[in-house]
Parts: structure tokens; sequence; C-alpha cells
């Protein structure tokens, strides 16, 4: 009986003196919450998307370029499939959100729209600019859109549809310039059939120098003190969704290939 007692404390003993060594191992390494996986990691993807989380959140702002080291993490983003997965689910947000409005009889019901990477997608253009890893060329990016070549986002395009289909009056507000752009973003917006819409901004020589957001600002207020309701605003820049007359919800789609100050 003495022995198997004996016995028993050696074992016991035996099992503190390993719970203390792996909790002073443990805590020398630095063990990882409980949490954490154990499968390989790749640093760089991670360091990335940890990156396009914060933009997106608005919490890194007036950030010039895409790190060059994510190049091949926004590449896989935007081309691979996620990107559109992502505007997708945003559109059936919205589209859920429309389905509680009622419109009124007095075709006062609006929404706004934003034209670049929301209505028409610009990815073709930044692919030879890396996705945005390359500083912001304003004279190519001219040149590109004077082409008129921009393909719709195939979300946006169908919540478009289905807005004007329920007696919305769309407005699209877009920065850029007027006196140059228009002609060709009018017919690139016509060919990918964005046809319907009650009226199209440009930022005129008036708005010269203005930032985005008081630009857009003014011409949402505008548009209010016409007597319009505006129920919705979708851009994928935050200054699309600051300032003043927002309306009554935003909704913001993602783009981690450029910020607009």
């Amino acid at each position: 009986m003495e022995l198997r007692t004996i016995s028993a404390m050696a074992k016991r003993v035996n099992e503190i003196i390993i719970f203390v060594f792996v909790a002073l191992f443990s805590k020398a390494i630095g063990a990882k919450p409980y949490w954490r996986t154990r499968w390989p990691i790749d640093r760089v993807s991670n360091e990335c998307l940890t990156w396009q989380l914060a933009v997106e959140a608005n919490n890194v702002r007036g950030w010039r370029i895409v790190p060059a080291h994510c190049l091949s993490h926004i590449e896989a983003y935007m081309t691979g499939g996620q990107y559109e997965q992502d505007v997708n689910y945003i559109v059936e947000q919205i589209e859920s959100y429309v389905s509680e409005l009622v419109v009124g009889e007095d075709g006062m019901d609006a929404w706004v729209l934003d034209i670049d990477d929301t209505c028409l997608s610009n990815v073709i253009y930044y692919k030879k600019k890396k996705y945005g890893c390359e500083p912001y060329d304003p004279m190519a990016f001219k040149a590109w859109a004077m082409k008129g070549e921009c393909p719709a986002i195939p979300g946006v395009l169908g919540l478009f549809s289905k807005l004007v289909d329920h007696g919305f009056k769309v407005f699209l507000i877009t920065g850029r310039d007027e006196e140059t752009l228009a002609p060709s973003t009018i017919a690139n917006l016509h060919d990918q059939g964005f046809i319907g819409y009650e009226r199209l901004f440009f930022r005129s020589p008036a708005y010269k120098g203005k930032s985005a957001v008081v630009y857009k600002s003014e011409i949402r207020k505008q548009i209010m003190e016409e007597g319009y309701r505006i129920w919705g605003n979708v851009g994928d820049q935050w200054t699309d969704l600051q300032g003043d007359c927002l309306g009554n919800r935003t909704f913001k789609l993602p783009n981690p290939m450029y910020c607009v100050p």
C-alpha cells in the first residue's frame, strides 16, 4: 500500500514538473492565442490582406499607391473572382433595401451612382498600371477614358436597370472632366447598357480645384433642392460617400487599386 502511494505521488510530481516546464517554455517562445490556426501562412499575402481591409474600412486614408509587394495579391483579388463576388454580395444588400422602399407617385425618389469602378470598370487600364502599384497618371487615364471602352460592372448594371424599372430617378455623378471626357463617357455608358438615367453630372470648370467631397456634396445638394429624395448613394470611393446630402443610405463598393482624396 505504501509503495502504491509513493508511486502515485512520484507520478503526480512528475506530471507537475512536466506541466511547469511546458508552461515556462511556451512563455519563453511566445505562445500563440488558441484561435490561431497552425496552418502555414503566406505572410506577404496575409499582410496585403490586412492592408486591403484597412483601406476598405477607411482606416488608411490618402494613400497614393498600392504597396509594391501586394501586386500579386491585388491582381488575384481583382481578376480571380473574389472582387466580382464581393460586388455582387453588396448589390444583393442594396436590392434587399430597395425591396423595402415604396416609390412615390410624384416621381421624386432618387438614387445617386458614381461612374468609375462603380458603373464602369477600369481594371483593364489598371492592369497596365500594375493594379495601382504605379502612381496615378492623369494623362494616361484621360487617354484611356476617351476611348470609351470601359466595360460595365455586371452587378451594378443589373442594379441600375432594376432601379430605373422600379421608378427611381438615377443620377450619375462623376469626377471626370466635362470639357474633355463628356462625349466618350456618355457613349460608353450607352454602349454598356446604362440607359434611362435622369441626369449625368461631370466636373465642370466651376468645380475645378474643389475636392471630390465638396464637389459631389454640392451636386447632391442641388438634386435635393430640386425636391428629390435620395434614398441611396453608391460609390467605390469613401469620398463618394462623405460630405453633405448623402441620402438615406450609402453603399461602398470595393476598390483597392486607387484612392481619390
